[in-house]
């Protein structure tokens, strides 16, 4: 049976489940102890394992950060939180050069079963440097994975394949994602954690999104199918890798392909995803794929020019219908 719970408490469940299975598997981060950390991910888990596995760190990202790469070393399963992802600017050294690379550098004899949560994402009016959204950046790292889960089903099965993985795995978590609701079985089978997921089927478009913006598309498409457009909407669910298998038999069905995300357009998660699909399936589409993202700007404090400054629900329907028209006019020609 289902139960109807919020995104930050799916991820608790996970974690409590993951930490009573194993010893090996700990916490540290600022404020995840007697706090319960910043969305109450691990509220009650300091009283249940005690401050040896529940850690508060000092305000020092690139050293607790590094701390867990050490202790994934030696045989240990760390579960990193940072506090919001623009403090990881600050820990990508040892992310990037340490729990990215070591895998290799060792010839595949050392394992980095490493997990880095990370609160991101444009929220309210958090203002520029505590509103980054940084999917380009990680991206590029090769050795790194990434999951983004949209869904409290999917924060909790994600997050407890991601620490019972022997790979260094980042989970990207949206901050207006925390107080969503929605049902999680603890009992269902869970698909492989980078396998995008075909939200709605549709016949006309294709929207391929993530994170919170895959939320947003389901809306968009349920608009447009007022209009007689429908809309297929893909939840990515992993940056890195990227199913592209379910994503082109989408877009051959579809023929068009409208991609969909929060951060800069430029060099971002998107340009690599319509590059991708545009290689494999380019003898299908009846127009260009599309990119709708946000703007290449630092996010703005107002609340209007934030709002603005990233695409909302009727963005997305109005990109979705003049690809569609675009498309029948080309073919009409």
């Amino acid at each position: 049976m289902s139960q109807e719970l919020l995104y930050w408490q799916a991820l608790n469940r996970a974690m409590d489940h993951e930490m009573a299975a194993d010893d090996s598997v700990f916490t540290l981060g600022e404020d995840v102890g007697l706090y319960g950390g910043s969305y109450r991910v691990t509220e009650g888990l300091y009283a249940k394992y005690g401050e040896w596995r529940v850690r508060d760190t000092p305000i020092s990202e690139n050293g607790f950060t590094g701390l867990g790469v050490g202790a994934a070393l030696v045989g240990m399963r760390p579960v990193v939180e940072i506090m919001t992802i623009n403090f990881m600017l600050l820990a990508l050294d040892s992310i990037v050069n340490g729990a990215a690379k070591i895998p290799l550098m060792s010839g595949g004899r050392l394992k980095v079963p490493l997990v880095v949560r990370v609160p991101g994402g444009i929220a309210r009016q958090l203002a520029a440097q505590h509103a980054q959204r940084l999917e380009h950046t990680l991206m590029n790292v090769p050795g790194l994975r990434i999951a983004v889960p949209s869904t409290p089903q999917d924060a909790y099965w994600q997050l407890r394949q991601a620490i019972a993985s022997d790979d260094p795995i980042i989970l990207l978590e949206h901050e207006l994602l925390y107080f969503t609701k929605g049902p999680v079985d603890f009992a269902a089978e869970a698909p492989p954690m980078h396998r995008a997921i075909v939200r709605r089927q549709g016949r006309d478009v294709t929207i391929v999104s993530y994170s919170r913006h895959a939320v947003l598309a389901q809306d968009a498409a349920s608009e447009l199918a007022k209009e007689g457009i429908e809309a297929a909407v893909i939840d990515l669910r992993s940056l890195k890798p990227v199913d592209w298998d379910t994503c082109a038999a989408s877009v051959e069905k579809t023929h068009r392909l409208l991609v969909v995300e929060e951060d800069c357009r430029f060099a971002g998660a998107g340009a690599e995803i319509s590059a991708a699909l545009t290689e494999r399936c380019f003898y299908s589409l009846d127009a260009p794929v599309q990119r709708l993202a946000g703007l290449d700007i630092p996010t703005p404090y107002n609340g209007a020019l934030e709002a603005a400054s990233i695409p909302q629900i009727a963005d997305i329907v109005a990109a979705a219908r003049q690809l569609c028209q675009a498309a029948s006019e080309s073919k009409a020609a």
